[in-house]
Order: C-alpha cells, then sequence, then structure tokens
C-alpha cells in the first residue's frame, strides 16, 4: 500500500469514527431539519396546556392539564409560564394541524427540551393523544410512569383504604364499559371518586359504596344510578378507537390506578 493510499484510508476512518462519536448529534441535526418546525415568542400563558406565539393560540400536543378550578391548574399554568413566557421557543407540527377550536397543535421546544413533556414530568398534565398515538407516545407514557413512581403532584397514589381493594376488571373501550371489582371484605365508600380519560371527560360516583367481593359497571348511555349500573349521562362514547387511558382517583383526587389501551 503506497503513502497516498494510507493517508486515504486514514482519512476516511477518521470521518467513520467522528460520525460515530457524534451521531447523537447527527442525528438530532439530521431530524430537525426534516422537520416541520417554526420559532415564535411566546406572549401570553393561557393555561397548562395553551399559549399564544405571534398572536396565535398554541395547543401543546400529547398534554392534558387541569381545567380551571380543578386541582393543580394555577400550578401547571405558573410551571409553563416559568419555563416559556416572553422565551423563543420552537413549534414542532405533525400530521394535526390544528383543532376544531383553529387553535395550532405543536410540541414545543427550547433548545432540546420538550416543554410538553416537562409538564408530564412535573404530574401537572397527563399524557393526551386523541388523533391517534404518535412517534412521541412512549415518551409521554414512559415519562408518566415515572412520575407515578415519584409520586408527584396528579401522579400522586391514593392512601384511602380502599385503593388497595378496588381494581379495574375489565375495560372495554369497544362496549364503552368498565367493571370495578371490590376484592376485599369490607365495603368501599366511592361517593365523590372520579374515573377520567385522557381529554376532559369526567364521572363522578354519587353516594356509592361498594360491597365485598362485588362488582361495579359503569358504561355510556341513558338509565338511572342503582349502583349495579352506572352511565355516563350526556355522552355518546368516552373511551376512543384510537386509544385512551383511564384515571381512577379517590375523593382527594389522589390516583388509585390508571390503564392504558
Amino acid at each position: 500500500m503506497n503513502e497516498k493510499t494510507r493517508l486515504r484510508v486514514l482519512l476516511i476512518g477518521l470521518i467513520l469514527l467522528l460520525l460515530v462519536i457524534n451521531y447523537p448529534f447527527l442525528n438530532k441535526m439530521t431530524q430537525d431539519f426534516l422537520t416541520d418546525y417554526e420559532t415564535g415568542i411566546v406572549e401570553r400563558v393561557i393555561d397548562g396546556d395553551t399559549i399564544v406565539v405571534g398572536n396565535e393560540s398554541i395547543r401543546l400536543l400529547g398534554i392534558n392539564s387541569p381545567e380551571k378550578g380543578e386541582k393543580y391548574y394555577d400550578e401547571a399554568k405558573n410551571f409553563l409560564e416559568i419555563l416559556v413566557l416572553n422565551k423563543t421557543v420552537k413549534l414542532e407540527k405533525t400530521k394535526q394541524d390544528k383543532d376544531r377550536y383553529n387553535r395550532k397543535l405543536r410540541y414545543a421546544y427550547i433548545g432540546f427540551t420538550n416543554i410538553n413533556l416537562e409538564l408530564v414530568k412535573e404530574g401537572l398534565a397527563n399524557f393526551y393523544f386523541p388523533a391517534g398515538k404518535d412517534q412521541y407516545y412512549m415518551d409521554f407514557k414512559d415519562t408518566w410512569e415515572e412520575c407515578v413512581k415519584g409520586n408527584k403532584n396528579l401522579c400522586e397514589k391514593s392512601l384511602d383504604i380502599c385503593a388497595r381493594c378496588i381494581v379495574l376488571e375489565e375495560f372495554d373501550s369497544k362496549d364503552q364499559k368498565i367493571v370495578l371489582y371490590n376484592r376485599c371484605e369490607f365495603n368501599c365508600d366511592l361517593t365523590n371518586w372520579t374515573i377520567k380519560d385522557e381529554g376532559r371527560k369526567k364521572f363522578i360516583f354519587d353516594k356509592i359504596k361498594l360491597e365485598p367481593k362485588k362488582r361495579l359497571t359503569i358504561e355510556v348511555g341513558e338509565g338511572n344510578n342503582n349502583n349495579t349500573n352506572l352511565f355516563w349521562e350526556n355522552e355518546n362514547y368516552v373511551w376512543t378507537s384510537t386509544g385512551d387511558t383511564l384515571f381512577l382517583r379517590d375523593k382527594k383526587n389522589k390516583l388509585v390506578l390508571w390503564e392504558s389501551y
């Protein structure tokens, strides 16, 4: 092998080594180049999942934060203000451009930090994918699981004695039916407990006591609450065909259980 060939091989080797060493950085640069982004300064924070950039409302993708009047609403809004207010953000567009309220749907970044994900990490929003699971779904679900382990804010586990008794025996999204089972040897008072989907739909238990080894069915439809069959009123459906999550909370809004499909 002559000198010129050896130098050429050495140069190629160095280039390959640099590519390997800097792969995460180069991969991120490639993703950025191929992704549909826009940038702007955050002029206002409306709530924990909506901001205003360039005089346009931006609904943050992948999350759902508490509504005004609900626990952790103020904390979510204040946390988001600290992160983004008067700062330049990068907004990533995915397959859905706007929602039915004409708000842009975006992932927001400052540097490499996904702001939407930070709210889930702090337990100030649950993960939320109404249009179907995208490439970031598992990041958000995994972050929620870590939040539950950390027992923080919306992820804080219930200390109610019945939290260990009530199990989700059936979750049938096709027939819009849930079955809860009391595996303990005593009555469980579920009054003011709630079931919620990833979005805004919420079922509130009204003066319900579940007897030992008994089941409770909750369905979508019209009917009277007779402690045997309960109905989400004024809803055509609750559980979406593209995937959803059930969150069961006690009367103090602490997490009893959650289940995704």
